[in-house]
């Protein structure tokens, strides 16, 4: 059957009625943001959202390489060694795996693995693979071990931009999520297959000292309680716990020699220090060394003197009288140097107070591994870093980072102080092990973050100041308060422009490192 195709009259052709077209139009309208009517705010809101969203896949599939071009494996002998007590983890459950015999480990002794290992890796992974199963995803415990690293680094993102936030603000938050996600001094430990303990550690070290600073910027016993979490993390994730438990009495005893003791620094230290140390005894290879071991001791000579001044407070308040608290103060003071000495002196002599161990005398002492314990200083890890190593891991970091302190300084407070010190501290401690870069990238990252947005809000500052100063010379009156108005659009729309244009070199450039 033919069908016959029907002639414009007078050879018209069928154009769209106006009916159809607006038709079109309104749908398009209702579609557009500007229908939405978001306030700016709103739109800071979702601006920021989106970035953090693409950042956190940005970290996550930077470090899929190895996966995407070989296969999902384990890398290394320590990462199979820890697959290995996961997968007995998830066939025995936990109570077996505490009390595990391994005789196949440092063969031909065999290792008791509960009492000689931190678990935290373990059971985060077997954790996750649980969930999984019980969302009824069918996959192998090796695969939940290969993307457990990326998947932690993703989330150090987002621990990073509040910990930025909270130091600074939200510019410097947001940068501080980017460079971390591609910074290669934190790829080189958080790749797939890369099961180290490294993987997650970092995470809860960022953690730990965000909620730290968050409780001591607040006084909230809520904040120094999730520090306390986060510690408890730690310590059951890796042995560079004894960073943050010396790093923060560290931060605590300067905040009190410069005079900036508080309410809300004595609840955030005593909340953290008494519930991390009792949670921490509970992890089988690290024991009652909080009590016992001199790399510890710090915190609780700290924690005593918080006490002190506490008292001292008191007393000042019941006396009134200055000279008479002069005059108790450095009774009180004598006696408590006194007893802390005696007290030092008698627990080493008698060895309940163990001595530091040979790494920690070699972070303070870089030759001395090399002249006591060669064993330590036969690692490669354990060598003192090359200037090179700090290039190729922290490129333009490097000069982002004495810009930063620079502003640090020119702001001082609480927050500001803690990352001055974690970025002095963990740059030194790199220089003499290569190894603990991993911990200094991190502090680089945010304050090399405090430089970017210090810089950019300054320089818009600037800009808009000279657009105002030149609108005010040309127009008088309300044109020049209309093109004011008018220009302010312009240049949000353009930082987001140069922030977009900036994350995407940085994704290109972090693609090409990792390739080459």
């Amino acid at each position: 059957m033919a069908v016959t195709k029907t002639e414009p009259i007078n050879g018209s052709t069928n154009k769209p009625s106006s009916s159809s077209v607006s038709m079109k139009s309104d749908l398009m309208s209702t579609l557009s943001l500007k229908s939405l009517k978001l306030k700016t705010k709103q739109q800071e809101l979702l601006i920021r959202v989106s970035i953090l969203c693409l950042v956190y896949v940005l970290a996550f599939i930077t470090r899929l390489f190895s996966v995407l071009r070989y296969e999902s494996m384990i890398h290394e002998f320590d990462p199979y060694f820890n697959y290995r007590t996961t997968l007995f983890l998830t066939e025995k459950g936990f109570y077996e795996f505490w009390n595990w015999f391994d005789s196949e480990s440092w063969y031909p002794l065999g290792r008791i693995i509960g009492g000689t290992l931190y678990p935290g890796l373990m059971v985060t992974a077997a954790i996750m693979y649980w969930g999984l199963r019980f969302l009824r995803f069918a996959v192998h415990i090796r695969e939940v071990c290969v993307l457990t690293a990326p998947f932690f680094a993703s989330n150090t993102t987002l621990v990073a931009y509040f910990f930025g936030k909270e130091i600074w603000d939200t510019g410097a938050g947001l940068v501080a999520a980017v460079l971390i996600a591609i910074c290669p001094g934190y790829i080189s430990r958080s790749v797939a297959g890369s099961y180290d303990n490294e993987g997650v550690a970092i995470f809860a070290l960022l953690l730990t000292f965000y909620l730290f600073v968050k409780a001591v910027n607040t006084g909230s016993l809520a904040w120094g309680l999730g520090s306390a979490l986060g510690y408890f993390y730690m310590v059951s994730a890796w042995g560079g716990y004894v960073f943050i438990i010396n790093l923060i009495p560290l931060y605590v005893l300067v905040l009190l020699i410069t005079g900036r003791y508080s309410m809300r620094l004595y609840v955030a230290y005593n909340s953290m220090y008494v519930l991390g140390m009792l949670l921490a005894m509970q992890i089988r290879f690290v024991g009652f060394q909080h009590v016992q071991s001199g790399e510890h001791m710090a915190a609780m000579g700290v924690f005593f003197l918080m006490q002190g001044f506490y008292f001292l407070g008191w007393v000042k308040h019941l006396l009134g009288d200055k000279k008479k608290f002069e005059a108790l103060l450095r009774i009180i003071v004598t006696c408590a140097v006194g007893v802390g000495a005696i007290a030092l002196g008698v627990g080493t002599a008698s060895g309940y107070i163990s001595p530091w161990t040979g790494r920690f005398y070699s972070l303070l002492d870089p030759t001395y591994a090399k002249d006591h314990i060669p064993i330590i200083a036969s690692v490669s890890e354990h060598q003192p870093t090359a200037w090179s190593s700090f290039m190729f891991d922290f490129h333009i970091l490097l000069f982002l980072f004495p810009a930063g302190l620079y502003f640090c300084f020119k702001r001082l407070s609480d927050a500001t102080i803690f990352i001055v010190m974690y970025g002095l501290t963990s740059m030194y401690f790199a220089g003499v092990m290569v190894r603990l870069i991993l911990v200094a990238t991190p502090a680089v990252c945010l304050i090399s973050a405090i430089a970017v947005s210090a810089t950019i809000k300054n320089l818009t500052t600037l800009l808009r100041t000279k657009s105002k100063v030149s609108q005010t010379g040309s127009t008088k009156g309300a044109s020049g308060g209309k093109g004011s108005s008018k220009s302010q659009p312009f240049q949000r729309n353009g930082a987001i422009a140069l922030l977009f244009g900036a994350f995407y070199l940085l994704s290109r450039y972090a693609i090409h490192c990792t390739w080459v």
